[in-house]
């Protein structure tokens, strides 16, 4: 390609609204161009990227054996209706009424789109398994669009959905789609982790994020120092919390008065104990389809509570701080709340407080908590995964240290079992003849949030890096002087020949000044440059390595063998 024909609108400066380096660089470098807020156009180097992304994800996807479809981006909200996530999605899912007064939604996701594709049709588990994916557009109504293509409304994915006659089979595909994002990633060229995570809207019994490490990720993940465990913060797990602080005993539970003492730090004080043998009171307002109530969280005093865990498990659609006087009208003791006599509130306990012994927390009266309170006889479903696991926890594999790190999703799977298939009568028969809704697996990949994340993993000072895969070309050719007209027979030479043997070569013909040039390719960000300049006179090119930006001088009459054993 002849840049002189080429669309690539470069500029200097950075847009105001753009923080990141993704952001900035793809705009600045025209990759893509911005529409609206969260919306934007994918200009040839754009495109040419997402491409590549694309047909990789596609070639991995059919060697798994799944099948390609492509379903409407508009879904009738009878389907969502169906499922029952029609009303509790979120604000996120775009709604809108025909010229006839049907209800319809842009699909943020395709889950009962795809059931409806298959139900009636596929009827005996003779049929199964089936694996059908597609690579579309998907809309979701964020409040805040940010990051550009890395949380945007409109975006381009890849979601398969599998359905299957029993457990075994859906572990099987889970494990095959974990192997096949695996090997998309490597193939992509991305430092990446799979990592446990949270169902969130698409619910199911079972999901891995796959993160690929960078330093501006948008997500916290812990990985374990010794072994291969990694998880999302949002769903980490750890070995039990221990202490080596003396535990406070008492003869039995008590109410001690406790004048003023409203926090956990000015508990452990008084009482001259580690808070590791506290008990906090977290109160969020849960938010439901119809109705928000107050809930009450009780954690360690040492630990603090996970929003997303804790949403999990009051199974509301939001949670949100609780203010004081909603506590004070609720009858709740600011300070002061404990689990023992707490009346018309519901209440949730972290799983590391069952039968623990000789613990302090609040008596819900004013000013005064309780002691020697042993965490015993409550029943089991108060007990849940509440709290926040930090760096330095125990890893719950191996025991070892987990440390924090950055990541960006670009990819999750989900085994949603019969979820779906059971709120929508999607029902197959059986071995016995019997009538049993399918299960299902669900698996998503973001392909043009890929873009922006290889742009996130790889760029300096001066703009992207691209690496040979996904680089919309591999090798630039710089003519430094256009009234050079030996120059440029050879630089135009060298690119027809390297053009005809399939080289990824871009020609920089432009009656630009040479500096222009220069900045663009390193904004541009292809692996590498030929710039032919003076030093054609004594056989001599100049051979530019992006990453590194490191200059070496080559032999022109050996230029094309050069370039064939380097690209």
């Amino acid at each position: 390609m002849r840049m002189s024909k080429f669309y690539a609108p470069s500029t200097k400066e950075a847009p105001k609204d753009a923080s990141l380096p993704s952001h900035i660089f793809l705009l600045r470098a025209g990759f893509v161009e911005q529409l609206g807020s969260g919306l934007y156009n994918f200009l040839p180097l754009g495109k040419r990227v997402l491409d590549k992304i694309r047909a990789i994800i596609k070639e991995e996807m059919d060697n798994a054996g799944a099948l390609e479809v492509s379903l409407s981006f508009v879904t009738a909200a009878t389907l969502w209706r169906e499922s029952g996530r029609y009303n509790v999605f979120g604000k996120e899912l775009l709604k809108f009424k025909d010229r006839k007064d049907n209800d319809f939604v842009l699909g943020p996701t395709h889950e009962e789109a795809m059931l409806s594709l298959v139900k009636n049709k596929i009827t005996s588990y003779k049929q199964l398994p089936l694996h059908l994916y597609q690579i579309g557009l998907k809309f979701r109504d964020e409040l805040r669009p940010r990051f550009g293509l890395l949380r945007c409304r409109e975006f381009l994915m890849k979601d398969g959905y599998s359905f299957h006659s029993n457990e075994e089979d859906l572990e099987r595909e889970f494990n095959l789609m974990h192997q096949t994002y695996s090997r998309i990633l490597e193939r992509l060229g991305l430092e990446f982790r799979a990592v446990e995570a949270d169902s969130g809207a698409i619910g199911g019994s079972g999901s891995k994020e796959f993160m690929v490490l960078a330093k501006n990720g948008e997500d916290d993940i812990l990985l374990c120092e010794n072994c291969d465990y990694a998880a999302n913060v949002e769903a980490a797990k750890r070995a039990k919390k221990t202490c080596d602080k003396p535990r406070p005993e008492a003869n039995y539970a008590s109410k001690f008065h406790t004048p003023n003492v409203k926090t956990i730090e000015a508990l452990a004080d008084f009482f001259k104990i580690d808070e590791f043998y506290t008990i906090k009171a977290v109160v969020k307002k849960a938010v439901y389809e119809n109705e928000s109530k107050l809930v009450v969280f009780f954690i360690r005093g040492c630990d603090e509570l996970c929003d997303t865990k804790a949403q999990n498990a009051s199974k509301a659609l939001e949670l949100v701080d609780a203010k004081e006087d909603e506590l004070l009208k609720a009858g709740l003791k600011p300070g002061f709340i404990g689990f023992i006599g707490l009346k018309n509130v519901d209440f949730y306990i972290d799983n590391e407080l069952e039968n623990e012994k000789q613990m302090i927390m609040g008596a819900n009266e004013t000013d005064y908590h309780l002691i020697g309170i042993d965490v015993i006889n409550l029943n089991k479903e108060r007990f849940k995964d509440l709290i926040e696991v930090k760096e330095n926890d125990a890893c719950v594999k191996c025991g070892g240290k987990l440390k924090r790190s950055k990541g960006i999703e670009v990819g999750h799977i989900f085994k949603l079992g019969q979820k779906y298939s059971s709120a929508m009568n999607a029902n197959f028969l059986d071995e016995n003849g019997k009538s049993v809704p399918f299960y299902m697996g669900c698996y998503g990949m973001g392909v043009s949030r890929l873009v922006a994340v290889a742009v996130e993993a790889s760029f300096d000072e001066k703009g992207c890096i691209w690496n040979k895969t996904l680089a919309p070309f591999v090798l630039e050719i710089i003519i430094s002087n256009l009234k050079d007209e030996k120059a440029v027979n050879f630089a135009t030479s060298l690119y027809e020949s390297l053009k005809n043997q399939g080289v990824e070569v871009l020609l920089d013909d432009r009656n630009e000044r040479f500096g222009v040039k220069m900045n663009d390719f390193e904004l541009m960000g292809f692996p590498y440059a030929i710039v032919v300049g003076k030093g054609l006179e004594n056989n001599e090119l100049e051979f530019i390595e992006r990453k590194s930006l490191q200059k070496s001088i080559i032999k022109a009459d050996e230029a094309l063998t050069f370039l064939k054993e380097s690209l």
